[in-house]
């Protein structure tokens, strides 16, 4: 095989395997990017995803060391005569982690490896942030890093480099989720007692994921200890969660079950209010070990919200997810992980003054197959297949009472299926060259439906005489057959990175990504809303393709204690689209009549400087960067959008600066603060009006040429643990947050009334959150 021969060694010298896998000591949860290094080779591995290391090595005796942050560090004697397997067991440091020393050949590992653009967070810091209404978040947590906006206050879903919401792949134990929000941005999906790791890829994406061209949101929910049972949660100001695991037999099967439930609509009963607003979401899995090269999971998510006013409109919408997984070691050299899962996006709406019942959703099955190749010290080979069957139900109206008067609608429902394989390399050249490459061919087929609209020239015509785009009437609407293939897409999507360690502090880095996305988050408004329709590419509508340069500069210092990342990265993508003035896409069966084609363009710097260790820890990160849309129009008489010219997108923040800082004062007290600063986002202010059979009609300018104010906030948190938890079971812990300290009054939007009184327009803001104080109360035994 060619990749194995091009990593063989010519020299002489026996080499062997020595492979195995990490776990927590105290409850059997393997270990994700744990660093086993050998010093005296000046080399290195790091632990997967779940938990498995290889790495080969010339005969020989070596010191081992094992290195995690907030566990003892390992060092181990071993000779190697022959291949090896060592699985490592780590405690959690009864040190501080002031104490904890990461030594140099930690920093030489993680400067040399060609990942870049990404960004790793631990349940645990997570934790530490303060956020709105003391409820942990992940979302809110990443919005912390460079390169990651919102749309504001109560906005659904994150923006990476000057992307959309819909272009971030979100998983959760490999299960597509396409809503990361509850309440409408309040809060996100995933209970932090649950998770184990998460990593959010901006650029250098691995060849393995694909689908989405703005970045990858990966995380992994934990196994659940089989050694003992546990139990751990919290009470907050307006929700609570519980997380309860153990063994079903010890050592060998184990289980995890969590459930989180907001109840601040309960307060609201005692006022004689009917409103309600609430979410519950539960994760649970099961580990299976059978043997020491097999072992079975099997995880689940489910999550609803509810928002009512009174009994006449009432929304519900959530995923559910299930994934079965088969991870399988053919060899010390030689790790397999083989999955099965479903994802369900569900959302509904009722509207009990009208009398309809609206209903719609996303599902989707995916099997995948992953391996790694451990081929060599200095190669490993990663490769694999999936295969995503997609059903999309647009919206189905039903009458919800008798006498409602509404006839019952079907939009017409879309079928795909999205293939693709992939294999990647990871190439140490030499000592200071390190190289990632890889390719991913996806091909993405749209089946048949039962009515499909037929067009003389486009599905947009533009009128000449009033200088408007309009909607085109069909010629004709065929019923192709389901097994029928409308449209399908063939890309070829190559990806390269780079490192090179200028010195044992200094690297350099460099990537490349093409990316393909065949699916589009049908929204006209800032942020998504539960009543998007995704919709896949097809006969009208083209996929986005992805090309993304980046280079950065990374350096560390006194042992780890600073640390500086630098990037530059700029990103197009082809096949944008955007909508004509006055799209409406709710219940729109004929989607294709108001859309039109362009394309995207970002670019832009970041900074993250970190400080790691010491009482006094956090980060400061500063993105400077465009984010840009043009839609040109198709004939020379057509003017496009903005005439065909760059235009800010809604996801345009030129300055985004972040601030994280926390202090353990003792073992007692650990203080947090956080401070965001963000450049309006782009809108659409009236320039004008006019009076037309006694209605006053505002006149719009160029398409998001105005901004909202620019948005800045602070918060603090203080985290007592009673010393008494330590020569007890239950352990207890009291957080105390507050978000928006200096009670900026933010603008989630501006609109523009008449004064009643004087007859001139006024603009008024419309603003979330104030100052909001919050307790919370975790406790594990």
């Amino acid at each position: 095989m060619f990749f194995v021969s091009i990593s063989v060694s010519l020299s002489a010298q026996q080499k062997y395997t020595l492979s195995g896998t990490v776990t927590d000591a105290s409850s059997n949860e393997t270990l994700i990017g744990v660093n086993i290094l050998i010093p005296q080779l000046n080399t290195g591995t790091v632990s997967n995803e779940y938990g498995f290391y290889s790495i080969t090595l010339p005969e020989g005796t070596y010191e081992v060391s094992i290195r995690y942050l907030g566990f003892a560090n390992v060092d181990q004697t071993i000779t190697l005569t022959n291949n090896q397997k060592l699985n490592i067991e780590l405690y959690e440091s009864v040190e501080s982690l002031d104490e904890v020393v990461i030594k140099e050949d930690v920093e030489e590992l993680s400067l040399g490896k060609p990942q870049m653009s990404v960004n790793s967070l631990t349940a645990e810091t997570i934790k530490q942030i303060p956020v709105v209404l003391g409820e942990a978040d992940v979302i809110k947590s990443i919005l912390l890093l460079p390169g990651v906006t919102s749309g504001g206050e109560g906005a659904s879903g994150f923006n990476v480099r000057g992307g959309s919401a819909d272009q971030n792949l979100i998983l959760l134990d490999e299960a597509i989720i396409f809503n990361s929000s509850h309440l409408f941005g309040f809060f996100s999906v995933f209970n932090p007692d649950a998770i184990k790791d998460i990593k959010l890829y901006k650029g250098g994406i691995p060849a393995r994921y694909g689908g989405r061209v703005s970045s990858v949101l990966d995380i992994y929910q934990r196994e659940g200890n089989s050694k003992e049972l546990k139990v751990e949660g919290g009470i907050g100001a307006v929700a609570s969660r519980l997380l309860v695991e153990g063994p079903i037999i010890k050592d060998k099967f184990s289980y995890l079950f969590g459930g989180r439930a907001s109840y601040a609509h309960l307060f609201l009963k005692l006022t004689d209010n009917d409103n309600t607003a609430y979410f519950y979401d539960l994760n649970t899995k099961l580990k299976y070990k059978a043997n020491e090269n097999n072992n079975l999971y099997l995880s689940g998510y489910f999550g609803r919200d509810v928002f009512a006013i009174s009994e006449s409109f009432v929304n519900v919408y959530g995923n559910s997810t299930l994934n079965l997984r088969w991870n399988h070691l053919f060899s010390d050299k030689l790790f397999s992980n083989l999955s099965l899962i479903y994802s369900d996006y569900y959302y509904g709406l009722e509207l009990d003054f009208v009398g309809f019942q609206w209903n719609s959703g996303i599902r989707n099955i995916n099997l995948k197959y992953d391996f790694k190749n451990y081929v060599s010290d200095n190669f490993q080979l990663n490769y694999g297949i999936n295969n995503i069957y997609y059903r999309f139900n647009p919206g189905e109206i039903e009458p919800n009472r008798d006498d409602s008067g509404i006839v019952a609608e079907e939009l017409t429902k879309k079928f795909a299926n999205e293939f693709s394989g992939y294999i990647e390399a990871e190439h140490g050249i030499t000592d200071d060259l390190t190289l990632s490459y890889g390719v991913r061919l996806s091909h993405f087929a749209r089946f048949g439906q039962d009515k499909l609209n037929v067009y003389a020239n486009s599905p947009v015509e533009f009128n000449e005489e009033i200088q408007i785009y309009e909607e085109a009437e069909p010629i004709d609407v065929i019923q192709p057959e389901r097994s029928e293939v409308l449209k399908d897409f063939f890309n070829i999507e190559p990806r390269v990175a780079l490192a090179y360690r200028l010195n044992d502090k200094t690297s350099i880095k460099a990537s490349f990504n093409r990316m393909a996305q065949y699916l589009h988050l049908l929204s006209n408004t800032a942020s998504p809303t539960p009543l998007d329709v995704w919709t896949p590419s097809g006969p009208f509508i083209e996929p986005q393709l992805l090309n993304q340069y980046a280079v950065g500069y990374f350096k560390k210092w006194k042992n780890n204690t600073f640390s500086l990342e630098a990037e530059a990265f700029y990103k197009t993508v082809d096949n944008r689209i955007d909508y004509i003035n006055g799209a409406d896409l709710i219940a729109n069966d004929d989607i294709e009549q108001v859309i039109l084609n362009g394309e995207a363009r970002a670019y832009g710097v970041e900074l993250l400087f970190r400080k790691n260790e010491g009482r006094f820890k956090g980060w400061l990160a500063y993105t400077l960067s465009r984010s840009e849309q043009r839609t040109p129009g198709r004939t020379a008489t057509e003017p496009g959008i903005n005439n065909g010219e760059w235009y800010n997108t809604p996801f345009d923040k030129t300055h985004d600066i972040s601030i994280n800082a926390s202090y353990d004062l003792s073992k007692k007290w650990t203080f947090g603060a956080n401070f965001l600063f963000q450049t309006g986002q782009p809108t659409n202010y009236p320039t004008g009006q006019y009076v037309y059979q006694g209605l006053t009609i505002p006149t719009f300018g160029l398409r998001n040429a105005e901004r909202l104010p620019s948005y800045h906030r602070m918060d603090l948190s203080a985290t007592l643990n009673p010393r008494k938890n330590e020569s007890r079971n239950w352990k207890g812990q009291w957080v105390f947050s507050i978000y928006n300290v200096y009670n900026r009054m933010n603008a989630a939007s501006i609109r523009f009334e008449e004064n009643t009184d004087t007859g001139r327009n006024e603009a008024i803001r419309t603003s979330i959150f104030g100052i909001v104080p919050s307790v919370t109360y975790n406790f594990k035994f």
